[in-house]
């Protein structure tokens, strides 16, 4: 059998993967709400979703990042305030720097060559990681910060002070999009002159109903960036991801349209059947499994019932299927056990 790298990009070409790639990743806020013995336990039960898990010593604790320790708010290389009330977990933008375009004046965006947008990187030791797995023959990835274009935007101006600016044609915006971008470029660059395998575009546009923003403003100001940006990947022959969260049908035929290979999106919030009419056979579904009510709310039943009907209704012996879960507090642990056991189950179903 190959690893669950090489089922990855086989599944993305459409080249008959031995299995679908699933992922089961685990938010460093579990590790403050769980028993984490109890769901080391399991990590150490499902060998196929946590290949290479050592289990770490009692009292393990992640070491939480610049934008999710509790009570200890954080001013980014944009200058934006994040705070979060839940320790390991993502907090959102308090202070926007560019609420009053007054400070747009003084206002100068960070330098990439030192920074990320939320935090400090050195290019050199980052080329030396990328090799060091290539090395060692594994995928290599090159990434955007998390809501690099269009909440970037949000978090300097406000959402609905964004909002606003679209519909008003603000002309300072262009200035500011422009300035991300160029920041954006230079990351990309970067990455893709280590010839990483995959390129990743992560930003969150959707709602419970509907995008953030319309698919007029995002064609206008928001698309032409996300096309530019990925439009060396594709040169590069580098693969291009998507990540976004919420309802995105009425932006993705745009996202598919700026480069996106491989669109991870999330499943009841956008309609299983939805996905499969609109892209089934057309490029890579990562489908981002539900988190906010059969998987916490259901039973154990309920949670194989969903994932068998997925893997039946969105896989294909050929490939262009994967699956991705979350773990967040609140999932009960009988629930979370359901996952994993049928990620494992049905992730050979067309074996």
């Amino acid at each position: 059998m190959t690893t669950f790298e090489e089922s990855l990009i086989k599944s993305i070409r459409f080249e008959h993967p031995d299995f679908i790639p699933m992922t089961f990743s685990v938010n460093p806020s579990s590790y403050y709400t769980y028993d984490t013995e109890a769901l080391f336990d399991l990590m150490e039960e499902h060998r196929f979703l946590f290949p290479g898990f050592i289990r770490p010593p009692k009292g393990f604790k992640p070491k939480s990042g610049n934008v999710n320790r509790k009570g200890v708010p954080y001013t980014d290389d944009f200058g934006c305030v994040w705070e979060t009330t839940v320790e390991g977990m993502t907090g959102t933008v308090t202070g926007h720097p560019l609420e009053d375009w007054n400070a747009f004046k003084t206002w100068k965006a960070p330098d990439p060559s030192v920074c990320m947008g939320i935090g400090s990187i050195n290019w050199d030791d980052e080329a030396a990681r990328i090799g060091k797995y290539k090395a060692d023959r594994h995928i290599t990835r090159g990434s955007l910060r998390h809501g690099h274009t269009f909440l970037q935007l949000s978090d300097l101006r406000g959402y609905m002070n964004l909002i606003f600016d679209m519909a008003d044609e603000e002309p300072r915006l262009w200035k500011l999009i422009e300035k991300i971008e160029e920041f954006n470029q230079y990351i990309v660059d970067c990455y893709l002159d280590m010839n990483v395998d995959i390129m990743e575009f992560a930003e969150d546009l959707g709602m419970q109903q509907g995008p953030m923003v319309s698919p007029e403003h995002f064609v206008k100001y928001i698309k032409p960036s996300y096309s530019r940006l990925m439009k060396r990947a594709l040169q590069s022959d580098t693969i291009v991801h998507m990540h976004s969260d919420g309802d995105i049908r009425a932006l993705a035929d745009e996202l598919v349209d700026s480069g996106v290979q491989v669109l991870n999106l999330q499943d009841l919030v956008n309609g299983i059947e939805w996905i499969r009419d609109k892209y089934k056979g057309k490029l890579c579904i990562e489908l981002d499994l539900d988190r906010q009510s059969i998987t916490r709310y259901g039973t154990p039943e309920d949670i194989e019932k969903l994932i068998k009907y997925e893997v039946l209704t969105l896989g294909d012996k050929s490939g262009g299927f994967a699956m991705i879960f979350g773990l967040y507090p609140g999932t009960p642990l009988e629930n979370v056990k359901a996952v994993m056991d049928a990620m494992e189950k049905y992730s050979t179903y067309y074996a």
